[in-house]
C-alpha cells in the first residue's frame, strides 16, 4: 500500500496549470517539521513537492498561498529523469488524493468569516451583516 499523511505549511504560492487535454493541475511544496530536535536543539525540517489534479487542483490554486497550512493525504511517486548535465536524478513527489485546509479564512485573508470576498475588479464589496440570534423564552424545563 502507497499512503502517505502529511501537515505542513505550503512554501510558495500553488502554481496552476493544465494539461494539453485541459485537465487542472496545481504544483506546490510544503515543509513539514520533524516530531523530534537535533542534538542541537534545532527542530529539522523536510521539503515535499505536492500535485493535485482536476478539481482539487482548481480549490488549492484558488483558496490557498504562500504559509497557508494544509493537510495532505496521497500516494508517493518517484521519478527518474536526467539534469542540464547529462545526470540521472531521482525526484520524490506526493500525488494528493486529499487536502484539507487548516489556515482558517480569516487568517488566510483578513476577513472576517461572513464578509464577501473581494471582487475581481478590485473593490471589495460592501460587508454582509452577521445575523442576529432570535430570543427565546426559557421556562428552565429540559427538553427531553
Amino acid at each position: 500500500m502507497n499512503k502517505v499523511f502529511l501537515i505542513g505549511n505550503l512554501t510558495r504560492d500553488p502554481e496552476m496549470s493544465e494539461t494539453n487535454s485541459g485537465i487542472p493541475m496545481c504544483r506546490f511544496s510544503i515543509a513539514v517539521n520533524r516530531s523530534y530536535s537535533s542534538s542541537d536543539g534545532e527542530r529539522q525540517t523536510d521539503f515535499f513537492n505536492v500535485t493535485a489534479w482536476r478539481g482539487l487542483a482548481e480549490n488549492v490554486g484558488k483558496y490557498c498561498k504562500k504559509g497557508n497550512k494544509v493537510a495532505v493525504s496521497g500516494s508517493i511517486q518517484i521519478r527518474n529523469y536526467e539534469d542540464n548535465q547529462g545526470n540521472r536524478r531521482t525526484a520524490v513527489d506526493i500525488v494528493a488524493q486529499d487536502i484539507e485546509f487548516l489556515t482558517s479564512r480569516s487568517q488566510n485573508s483578513g476577513e472576517d468569516f461572513y464578509d464577501a470576498p473581494a471582487s475581481s475588479k478590485g473593490t471589495a464589496p460592501a460587508p454582509k451583516k452577521k445575523p442576529a440570534l432570535e430570543s427565546f423564552d426559557d421556562d428552565g424545563d429540559i427538553p427531553f
